[in-house]
């Protein structure tokens, strides 16, 4: 998938960012329970993981 789609995606919607990457559900359910702990934590996770 495109790096820019993925990093749009990354700011407004973590976890999909996460899944369509990885295709992880460990790392899927890492970012859901950051972004429910609060959002900016799953951001971070959401762009380190599309970015790396």
């Amino acid at each position: 998938m495109n790096k820019i789609v993925l990093i749009i995606l990354a700011i407004f919607i973590p976890p999909l960012a996460v899944y369509l990457k990885t295709h992880s559900g460990k790392d899927t359910l890492i970012n859901l329970i950051l972004c429910f702990l609060f959002w900016i934590p799953g951001v971070i996770h959401a762009l380190w993981k599309v970015l790396m």
